[in-house]
């Protein structure tokens, strides 16, 4: 744990030692608060919740953690460094859990910053506090799994905007899995038991039932499943790398 410590302290440094983790949380909290209140309605709404604020999470981290994924390792890549960091005295797990970690982290202080909005609904109105922490919960574990599979894609080449475009395009396919106009793509000729795979891949499913308070530990472990599945898919293409 001490060498993943040291990968995530240089890491998440990184981040704010360049203009990208501001650039970053300046978008993400405007972006958040055009939806929330304007999109949103969430005054006219007339309602002490979040829900125009969590609901529209999942699309604003379709394009924000790809951006943020797509430098973790095309960048390492590309200017070479990939090769000093993975001969140091750490392995290619360690590395890869550490540079996840700074990121998840790091996404969650931008998570974090949104208190605002809370503190509003809470002069507003009085709210369920459990369920929007919750919903807290559930988009961090979200957006470590966009993350996941941001880094993995990041990690194939060393291009970043193709790895945006990849990782946009994977995570969008994630979103989409349980909504009609992908499973009626496998109705009539695929069995219910496909039907049902493909379906509990979605993205939205699960995220709306933790951003309604309802914390089921199905929903916790598909999140954790899907970014260890990612993770260790990062791993293995570095090995190839290192190997070739």
């Amino acid at each position: 744990m001490s060498a993943v410590t040291t990968v995530l302290r240089r890491e998440l440094a990184g981040y704010f030692a360049t203009p990208v983790a501001y650039v970053f949380i300046i978008i993400f909290l405007v972006m958040s608060g055009v939806f929330t209140f304007y999109l949103g309605s969430f005054f006219e709404r007339g309602i002490a919740d979040l829900d125009p604020f969590f609901r529209f999470h999942p699309w604003l981290y379709l394009f924000l953690v790809p951006a943020i994924s797509m430098r973790l390792w095309a960048e390492e890549r590309k200017s070479g460094t990939i090769e000093l960091l993975l001969t140091l005295p750490i392995s290619t797990f360690q590395a890869v859990m550490g540079k996840y970690l700074a990121a998840w982290l790091f996404l969650g202080i931008a998570l974090a910053l949104t208190f605002p909005v809370w503190i509003t609904v809470n002069y507003l109105g009085s709210p369920d506090n459990g369920a929007i922490l919750a919903a807290y919960l559930g988009s961090w574990l979200m957006a470590g799994g966009f993350l996941a599979i941001g880094s993995c894609l990041s990690a194939v080449n060393r291009n970043q905007v193709v790895a945006f475009i990849l990782s946009v395009v994977v995570c969008f396919g994630f979103l989409l899995s349980g909504l009609p106009m992908i499973t009626n793509l496998f109705s009539g000729w695929a069995p219910q038991a496909l039907l049902d795979a493909v379906s509990s891949l979605s993205f939205l499913s699960h995220y709306a039932d933790i951003s309604r308070g309802v914390v089921d530990f199905r929903d916790l472990l598909y999140f954790v499943l899907v970014a260890g599945f990612w993770l260790a898919a990062n791993v293995i293409v570095l090995e190839q790398k290192k190997a070739d």
